[in-house]
């Protein structure tokens, strides 16, 4: 091999390693986004909440929507009841990995 092609095939190699460095602190957490493995146990946690909530016969689970971030839960949406809106909140908190629950449910009127 010819200095030159060596050269080249290091430049090449300089730049797909650099390229694949990029790419990994493309997908690193920061303080204002989630990684992949935040965002997989996020999406667990809202499954398992939707589940609870709609387990539950006396909350309507169409009316109330769920969102993750981080381990932190919100709920919003319509309910009956104070006593209902009580009950989605201490569903939530009780699945594994919630850090705390935000609860901005309305009620119907």
């Amino acid at each position: 091999m010819s200095l030159t092609k060596m050269s080249l095939t290091k430049r090449f190699l300089g730049f797909f390693l650099a390229l694949f460095m990029v790419s990994l602190v493309g997908c690193a957490s920061g303080p204002g986004k989630e990684g992949t493995g935040e965002y997989v146990d996020d999406a667990v946690i809202t499954t398992k909440v939707k589940a609870a909530i709609f387990n539950e016969p006396n909350l309507k689970s169409s009316e109330i929507n769920v969102e993750t971030y981080k381990g932190v839960v919100q709920l919003s949406g319509f309910v009956s009841s104070s006593t209902s809106a009580a009950r989605a909140t201490e569903l939530a908190r009780g699945v594994k990995g919630v850090v705390s629950v935000r609860n901005d449910l309305r009620l119907k009127q």
